[in-house]
């Protein structure tokens, strides 16, 4: 169906080189949906249907979390995004001494199988799609839904959804990493294997830009180095027997949409072309869902701030518009009061309904990649596209993002960029309304705003559910389980099997990271040393 414009004339679905001859000489476009798929990954894009509008939420216990997945799912979501707090994040307990003043804080703590039930009571999982931010322990939550779909009776073949599962990154940007990278990486084989035969609609990896961003990295670091760590995973699934085309389709991304909107439509549109070349000239991809770079988006939490935080309410609309006109298949769109704490209720909602605006109340759902042919967008297209091309084949030269990563490559050349940045925004330079320009005076006030608090007694709380876990659970099967998962850790079986096992007899994600450390180790960085 044509759409039509407030003056009444049609807009085209799509618009390009049959209407502009000579458009397109290098082939550097193409098609919306075709190779090298600098315009979108499908034929038409919004015009069918908007992208997944997902809210990232999670907090305290699950049966709280659980409350705000209803809430959102009332008000029009269409995806959730599970947050998990940092012990979960790190294999620990609510109860260990590490998890001391965490747990529930940053995320939802999930410690077994009977937080997950709480998590998802009610929740018809075969008719949402799950976003779970989880790294190391990616493959304990994506069992633990599974083993809930299954008491729900759902099949495992009718559960779509996300798990991050980048750990990659973990060792650039944000630390939540476990063990050491080869056995990180044995894992995420273990994992694409599994859900190709278990969990087949499921996208086991979403390679992540985002933690680097805001980390500081510019759009060219960005993209650069999250495709350098899609490789690795490529090359680790490959070199472990499996074909390319059986793997690739599941793949996903991660990035971040700041307020500078055309170069981050220019990124969006060379992380594509570049991830689509990279595919079929390396590993010879045939299917060709193996050459397309889907990805989420979430807008920058990073340029949110805790002045006039009304004002970002603003930032947040113009980032989403940013992920939209780049072609996001997802997107979260950050709360205002995120800079300060926890969203509130009322302002998860007012991100979401920023999200229904921009589908339903303007147009740029009614034709495919809006800013084809702009002068300005398409060469920052190739210039974004250059100086990421360079960074990944400095990467290369230092024996391939693993290699790199150790050798602290891409922290440092990240390090310095947030320097830059941050030099650019004390000076003046770079203005952030609200902070080094547009201040409020002190005579002005601002309207009170009361943060949502996390209970701290969540932390005894969650240990009493364990403590009651552990007291009437069969130990013996738990430790059956465990030793399963040691040898399987030790060998070379997938460990998913024996793992999944030792959930179901309520063994504890704490007890069962810590099974693999005795095998695998943890891993220290070189600048600790």
């Amino acid at each position: 169906m044509v759409r039509e414009s407030e003056s009444g004339r049609p807009i085209e679905p799509v618009y390009g080189p049959s209407a502009l001859e000579g458009w397109d000489p290098a082939g550097k476009l193409g098609e919306p949906g075709g190779y090298p798929f600098t315009r979108g990954v499908y034929p038409s894009m919004y015009t069918g249907r908007p992208w997944t509008m997902r809210q990232y939420a999670g907090f305290g216990t699950a049966a709280e979390s659980n409350a705000r997945y209803r809430r959102l799912i009332a008000h029009g979501t269409t995806g959730l995004s599970v947050a998990f707090d940092l012990p979960t994040q790190m294999g620990h307990d609510s109860d260990a001494p590490l998890a001391h003043g965490e747990v529930g804080k940053v995320g939802v703590a999930i410690d077994s199988i009977d937080d997950m039930r709480v998590l998802f009571g009610g929740i018809p999982l075969d008719r949402v799609s799950t976003s779970m931010t989880i790294n190391s322990p990616a493959a304990l939550l994506l069992l633990l839904y599974q083993l809930v779909a299954e008491e729900q009776g759902i099949a495992p073949e009718r559960l779509t959804g996300t798990i991050q599962n980048d750990v990659l990154k973990e060792y650039i940007a944000r630390g939540t990493y476990i063990f050491p990278p080869q056995p990180s990486l044995r894992l995420t084989a273990d994992i694409f294997r599994y859900c190709r035969a278990e969990i087949p609609k499921w996208n086991t990896i979403s390679i992540s830009g985002y933690h680097m961003a805001e980390a500081g990295a510019s759009p060219a670091q960005e993209i650069a180095f999250t495709l350098a760590d899609g490789i690795a995973y490529v090359r680790t699934a490959v070199a472990a027997g499996m074909d390319v085309d059986d793997f690739a389709p599941r793949l996903s991304f991660f990035f971040v949409a700041r307020t500078t909107i055309l170069e981050e439509v220019a990124k969006f549109r060379a992380a594509r072309r570049i991830w689509a070349r990279v595919m079929r000239e390396e590993f010879g991809a045939r299917d060709p869902k193996s050459l397309m770079l889907r990805f989420h988006t979430q807008t920058a939490g990073v340029q949110l701030t805790a002045q006039q935080p009304e004002v970002n309410l603003v930032r947040v609309a113009v980032q989403g518009l940013a992920a939209v006109l780049g072609g996001t298949q997802s997107l979260h769109t950050n709360s205002f009061d995120e800079a300060i704490a926890l969203p509130t209720d009322k302002s998860a909602r007012l991100a979401l309904r920023t999200q229904q605006v921009l589908a339903h109340e303007t147009d740029v759902t009614a034709t495919v990649d809006p800013f084809a042919g702009s002068y300005a967008v398409e060469s920052m297209t190739d210039d974004v596209e250059a100086a990421a091309v360079e960074l990944m084949t400095r990467i290369e030269d230092l024996g391939g993002a693993v290699a790199a990563i150790e050798r602290g490559f891409q922290k440092d050349e990240i390090e310095r960029n947030a320097y830059r940045i941050a030099q650019e925004t004390d000076s003046g330079e770079r203005v952030v309304v609200g902070v080094n320009r547009f201040r409020l005076d002190e005579l002005d006030e601002e309207e009170p705003y009361e943060p949502l608090r996390v209970d701290p007694a969540i932390e005894v709380r969650q240990a009493e559910r364990l403590a009651h876990l552990r007291a009437e659970r069969d130990r013996s099967a738990v430790d059956t389980a465990l030793d399963a998962l040691r040898k399987a850790a030790a060998g070379e079986d997938n460990v998913l099997y024996p793992m999944k096992a030792a959930l179901r007899a309520r063994a504890t994600v704490g007890e069962v990271c810590g099974a693999l450390r005795e095998v695998w180790g943890t891993y220290v960085p070189t600048d600790a040393f």
